[in-house]
């Protein structure tokens, strides 16, 4: 859904109401209409949120995201995620991240080539990231920092 379409509308039925008045009521309807294209968008967000929370009450597995791609809102219905198998970590925290959408494709791409989901992708990246691999920790301290060890020839 568009939400500048809806709020084209009713800034369209304003100036209809325009026309039937004089002057003056032409500046005012042309006022309300400025307003009523400023709020709309944000009172569309709010009654589709409290749909969305509603909907959420009632579905015993999943949820009702809304999701804002610009003008565009969509309603997209999400599923709970399966129980990991056993063995791997705890994998029930959250991150909410922000890209841009050039970004994303080129995650997904690269997800893809390795038979991958996005978010498998992604934690695979940052336990690397991080030092972690297969439950230890490779960070600096237990590698002794920057110093070298083995032996050389010169």
């Amino acid at each position: 859904m568009k939400m500048s379409l809806v709020a084209e509308g009713f800034r369209a039925d304003v100036e209809a109401v325009a026309e039937l008045g004089d002057e003056l009521v032409g500046e005012v309807a042309e006022r309300i209409a400025a307003v009523l294209a400023r709020s709309v968008p944000s009172r569309i967000l709010d009654l589709l949120s409290h749909v969305a929370a509603e909907l959420n009450e009632e579905l015993p597995d999943g949820r009702v995201e809304i999701r804002l791609t610009g003008d565009d809102v969509e309603f997209t219905y999400v599923g709970d995620q399966p129980a990991p198998p056993e063995g791997e970590a705890d994998v029930s925290a959250r991150i909410t991240l922000r890209l841009s959408e050039s970004l994303k494709t080129r995650i997904e791409e690269a997800a893809a080539r390795q038979a991958l989901s996005v978010n498998s992708w992604i934690v695979r990246l940052l336990e690397r990231g991080v030092g972690i691999s297969a439950g230890t920790q490779n960070d600096r301290s237990s590698r002794g920092g920057k110093r070298l060890r083995g032996y050389g020839t010169s």
